[in-house]
């Protein structure tokens, strides 16, 4: 893989719908559906505030670290205090923390019905090595507006007065463009764009003792709040997966040129699935993606940063989310929250409070179904929403106990389990059969459902 390879990239108290007649208490986190579950994926963290925006952007490459390569679409030329690395660790806590999740219950015995609760736990520069090149790049209209070296990265900052003229440059210079590209990057020119090339500096790169990549870090002021992903899709061999992780003071954010999708939550489905939570969220996704004509933003999560109930993962630290470029975390006790500023003077946040909104999209996408760029807008909206599943754990009692007991297992855990094949059968677009014959294989004797393993059976 070479200039594909990073292409791709451009790109309280929780309420619970309880069933009439359920025997049940408040649960705990039990499993996550993180972007780990995809390998053709993409992640990319915004922090925006205003016209500023800091842009992380880290892929699952695969290949030797010697053929990486990206081109990037930027609107300025960057500085080199505006280019950083950063922890991938970061990314993978965020990714954690606002991950789809699976919650689970225990009925209590019908025999004593009285409700228990328990609380989640919440948890010196080396120097640039230029290939050769047949042409100047004067002579093709391209200008390198700068250089830099960025921990294993040989940074350049082009411009460019034609898009062939830059597509000859790339070339010359040993990057690998897709059929396709020389009007995508015209394009990109014609909004008076520049271009931010990364190559791996393989000297640097073996002196880490690392066979992964940082994921790079741009700062930049523009009025334009959006995500280039027309370059990436040229030479894909399939749609993509990419997850967006928005960072900022205002509120939830949406896409702006294409329909926003919540994710499915808050829905019911079969024990067996603690087990196997990451195939069922797979299909469930790419059901509710093709329900939605392929060209849907879904939103997975939208949260303040100060709290999560259930947590998947802890919310982040100062420090990693100044690393990620939210610069004011910290500086300021006001709320950004898109009021009037007349009011928003008066809206304090407690002491040592993150004044930090996170949505997280997940967008599968193509050519034909994503021609243009995403472009996206903060607003004001600051209400929680998770991607969130529930199963429940039937009592391990006997129904001889009493008379509630009888009637529990004789008709009121039935009819929830037949609810909950049908659920995920509309989910998954999966046969209910394959799934009540898989439900009735977890279940240990008659009259109880207790723990199991989901196995290596696969329901198709």
């Amino acid at each position: 893989m070479k200039l594909q390879i990073f292409l791709k990239l451009l790109i309280g108290i929780a309420t619970l719908v309880m069933m009439a007649n359920s025997y049940a208490f408040c649960g705990f986190y039990a499993a996550r559906a993180g972007s780990t579950l995809y390998n053709q994926s993409s992640k990319v963290v915004i922090a925006q505030d205003g016209q500023y925006q800091s842009v992380t952007m880290a892929s699952d490459f695969e290949g030797d670290s010697k053929d990486f390569a990206m081109v990037v679409p930027v609107p300025q030329i960057l500085k080199r205090n505006q280019i950083n690395v950063v922890d991938n660790n970061i990314i993978t806590h965020l990714d954690n923390y606002t991950a789809p999740r699976l919650v689970e219950y225990f009925d209590q015995s019908p025999c004593k019905p009285q409700i228990q609760y328990r609380m989640a736990p919440v948890a010196s520069p080396a120097p640039m090595m230029m290939a050769k090149k047949a042409r100047g790049a004067d002579s093709l209209g391209v200008k390198v507006e700068a250089k830099y070296a960025v921990g294993v990265y040989d940074i350049l900052l082009l411009s460019a007065q034609q898009s062939n003229g830059l597509v000859t440059w790339l070339k010359q210079n040993k990057y690998q463009l897709p059929k396709g590209a020389e009007p995508v990057i015209n394009s990109y020119l014609a909004m008076g764009m520049k271009f931010f090339v990364a190559k791996v500096n393989m000297q640097r790169q073996a002196k880490t003792g690392f066979s992964y990549l940082k994921p790079i870090r741009i700062n930049y002021h523009s009025p334009n709040y959006m995500l280039p992903i027309r370059l990436g899709m040229l030479n894909a061999k399939g749609p993509q997966e990419l997850f967006v992780y928005h960072l900022n003071r205002k509120g939830r954010v949406v896409a702006t040129n294409y329909p926003n999708v919540k994710l499915h939550t808050n829905k019911e489905i079969p024990v067996f699935n603690k087990n196997d939570f990451g195939t069922f969220y797979k299909a469930m996704f790419e059901n509710q993606v093709k329900e939605n004509g392929r060209r849907g933003v879904f939103l997975e999560y939208a949260w303040d940063m100060n709290w999560c109930d259930p947590c998947a993962a802890d919310p982040l630290s100062d420090n990693e989310l100044k690393q990620l470029g939210v610069f004011w975390v910290g500086k300021s006790q006001k709320m950004s929250s898109g009021v009037n500023p007349k009011m928003a003077s008066r809206q304090i946040l407690p002491r040592n409070s993150k004044d930090v909104f996170v949505t997280r999209m997940h967008i599968t996408y193509d050519k034909a179904h994503f021609p243009k760029d995403l472009a996206f807008k903060a607003t004001g909206n600051r209400s929680n929403f998770q991607g969130r599943f529930i199963v429940r754990h039937a009592w391990k009692g006997n129904a001889n106990e009493c008379k509630a007991a009888e009637t529990y297992f004789s008709k009121i855990l039935p009819k929830r389990q037949e609810r909950e094949a049908q659920t995920m059968a509309n989910l998954t677009g999966w046969d209910i059969n394959n799934i009540r014959k898989r439900m009735n294989s977890a279940k240990p004797h008659k009259t109880s459902l207790g723990n199991q393993s989901a196995g290596s059976n696969q329901v198709k």
